[in-house]
C-alpha cells in the first residue's frame, strides 16, 4: 500500500468514526441516564445550553441531545447542578428556567 493510499484510508476512517460518534450523541438520553443525573443532584434547566450542547428537548425539527441550533435556545435544556438553574446569569440579561422559554428560538 502506498503512502498516499494509507493517508487517504486513515482520513476516511476518521471521518466515518466522527460521523458515527455524532449519530450516537444525538440519540435521546435513556431513562437510566436521566435518572442517574437526577440522582446525582442535577436538574433540567432550559435556555442555558450552547449551540449543539443541549441534553434534550430542543423543540420542533430537532431530535434531541446535541441538536440545539443557537446558543441559549429557550426550548432546549441541559442538566445543571441542583438549585442553580434560575440563578445562572447568561449574556444579554438571560436567565435559566425550569420551564421551556420562548426566547432565542430559531425560525
Amino acid at each position: 500500500m502506498s503512502t498516499g493510499t494509507s493517508v487517504t484510508t486513515a482520513i476516511l476512517a476518521a471521518a466515518v468514526a466522527s460521523a458515527l460518534s455524532s449519530i450516537a450523541y444525538a440519540a435521546p438520553l435513556s431513562q437510566a441516564e436521566v435518572k442517574s443525573a437526577m440522582d446525582a443532584g442535577k436538574e433540567k434547566c432550559f435556555g442555558v445550553a450552547m449551540k449543539g450542547q443541549n441534553d434534550c428537548a430542543a423543540g420542533p425539527g430537532t431530535t434531541c441531545q446535541g441538536t440545539s441550533t443557537v446558543d441559549y435556545q429557550g426550548n432546549a435544556w441541559k442538566f445543571v447542578n441542583g438549585g442553580t438553574c434560575e440563578t445562572m446569569k447568561l449574556p444579554g440579561n438571560r436567565m435559566g428556567s425550569k420551564q421551556a422559554l420562548t426566547r432565542d428560538i430559531p425560525s
